[in-house]
């Protein structure tokens, strides 16, 4: 047969299309003609097929004029996925192996020179867009991919580590004996689906009795928890806001199979995804260097950023007016719809968002500001002028402070209370109190109290008498927007739900006004 069909799939975006891999061998000068609308990366297969080929003991057919397409070809394909469907494409054209018996199977792995496959990008997108198809064809990858795409349940995967492991499989019947030998023993394997691991949720997420006092931020991190609100720290700097932060994501609910799926495919797409992450939820950290395609996505073909590798996780902006001013204003629009869809003139793609904003900023330049001496003590003292605070703090638009739910000052401790001191409230006993508060609202409402739109403020929110008049003389005497307002009524009902009460109360709106701190120069 001098014509033979492969399948296997490309990456565009998170969507995995198919993609056909033909390859035709005829008569004439040799050549090797890979078309298809092909990357850089995807037309260097040829030489790393030959390779491959060669030192796996097969023959090429140099002699031959080869022609590979891969269709659609208006599909962009890059990476070097490709590289071991090619491979087996041409083996099934030159009659090495059997090309019926590729039927049912889709093939995705980079080769070595050597033969042995290389783990590729997007594994486990690849494993999704199979699951969400009927009469699924089996996914044969690499190790390290393989592992990825079982976590898709009930999906078909062959693990393999080396071309002959593939090429044994599909090899012509009665030819058992003119194949190479596989690689090992175990080069040719079923991956069944990965049960979820059982750890010690305490021992997956730093614990928060480390920080020792700060009773009001951690009562800020309990409520932003239980109802999914963001969150913006401000203190001197070694007050400990980093430390609060990266314990926050252990206050969360456990990841359902369904969100660590959508959370690991992104990191897959990345490739930054690690088995030993799995259910846990990511903290995300990026330097405050960081552009607006870093953190939001970007690039040809589009990537995910920061904020889609946070989805449901945590993204963590510490030193917050440090950040460049266009990657700050980019994260307006996910913060409100939990997605960015990146556009370019050849293609667009839509990468989740959904994660919840912990940032961290100091008071002033220096970080000291109001701290006094008296005489003949030593220590730090704020000297900048209220012009150079306001140009510090404007940094930060009124916009994006808008969007975040809670302000709230992180003050300095003394010695005294740090040293010696007994250990506060466990992660264990706070994120209790948050899972039952969540199970409140998801009850009432099917959702997050952060997640509430403004017909359902006004069924799940509703005030009484005397707390509608309190919210409604504080929002008019601060001078609060209509999104401010909506905000501190989302944060009163997940007061209420942690003290287990049906109705809002004044004593939880003035609660929420306390956590709307108004930031120095706004």
């Amino acid at each position: 047969m001098r014509l033979s069909l492969v399948q296997s799939r490309a990456l565009l975006g998170l969507q995995a299309p198919p993609v056909t891999v033909e390859v035709h061998l005829a008569n004439g000068l040799p050549s090797f003609t890979l078309v298809g609308l092909a990357d850089v990366e995807v037309k260097e297969a040829r030489e790393r097929v030959r390779s491959a080929l060669q030192n796996s003991g097969f023959e090429f057919p140099s002699n031959q004029r080869i022609t590979v397409n891969l269709a659609p070809a208006d599909l962009p394909k890059d990476s070097g996925r490709f590289d071991l469907p090619i491979a087996l494409g041409i083996l099934a054209a030159s009659g090495q192996i059997d090309g019926a018996r590729l039927t049912g199977n889709e093939f995705a792995g980079e080769l070595s020179l050597s033969g042995a496959l290389r783990p590729v990008r997007g594994a486990l997108v690849m494993g999704l867009a199979l699951y969400q198809q009927a009469n699924a064809h089996a996914l044969v990858l690499p190790p390290g991919s393989a592992e990825e795409a079982a976590l898709v349940p009930d999906t078909k995967v062959y693990r393999a580590r080396h071309l002959r492991d593939v090429a044994h499989q599909f090899c012509l019947t009665g030819s058992s004996a003119k194949a190479p030998l596989p690689s090992s023993s175990d080069g040719w394997t079923r991956m069944s689906h990965t049960p979820d691991p059982r750890w010690d949720d305490e021992t997956a997420y730093p614990d928060l009795a480390d920080v020792k006092g700060q009773a009001g931020a951690k009562r800020a991190l309990e409520i932003a928890a239980a109802g999914g609100h963001s969150l913006l720290m401000v203190g001197p700097p070694g007050s400990g806001k980093s430390m609060l932060a990266l314990r926050f994501a252990g206050l969360l609910p456990p990841l359902s199979v369904e969100e660590a799926l959508e959370a690991a495919s992104v990191a897959s797409l990345a490739g930054r995804f690690q088995l030993s992450q799995w259910l846990i939820r990511s903290t995300r950290q990026p330097h405050h260097s960081a552009s607006a395609v870093a953190l939001v996505g970007g690039g040809s073909p589009p990537r995910p950023g920061e904020v889609s590798l946070a989805h449901h996780g945590v993204l963590f902006l510490d030193e917050l007016p440090e950040f460049p001013r266009a990657a700050l204003e980019a994260l307006r629009e996910p913060m409100e719809s939990g997605c960015v869809t990146i556009s370019r003139s050849a293609q667009s793609a839509e990468f989740p968002a959904r994660f919840q904003l912990i940032a961290a900023m100091n008071p002033c330049p220096c970080g000291y500001a109001g701290y006094t001496r008296s005489p003949g003590q030593k220590g730090p003292v704020c000297r900048c002028t209220p012009d150079q605070v306001r140009r510090y703090s404007s940094k930060v638009s009124g916009p994006l402070l808008d969007r975040i739910d809670l302000h709230i000052e992180v003050p300095s401790q003394s010695a005294a209370l740090l040293i010696n001191t007994p250990a506060g409230e466990s992660t264990a006993v706070l994120k209790k109190r948050c899972l039952q508060a969540r199970t409140i609202a998801r009850e009432r409402q099917g959702c997050s109290n952060s997640a509430l739109s403004g017909t359902e403020i006004d069924k799940h929110a509703a005030l009484g008498q005397d707390a509608l008049f309190y919210i409604t003389q504080v929002a008019a005497h601060l001078g609060w927007s209509g999104r401010s307002s909506h905000r501190v009524l989302k944060i009163a009902r997940t007061i209420a739900d942690l003290a287990q009460s049906e109705h809002i109360e004044t004593v939880h709106i003035a609660e929420a006004v306390q956590y709307r701190r108004q930031v120095a120069g706004h």
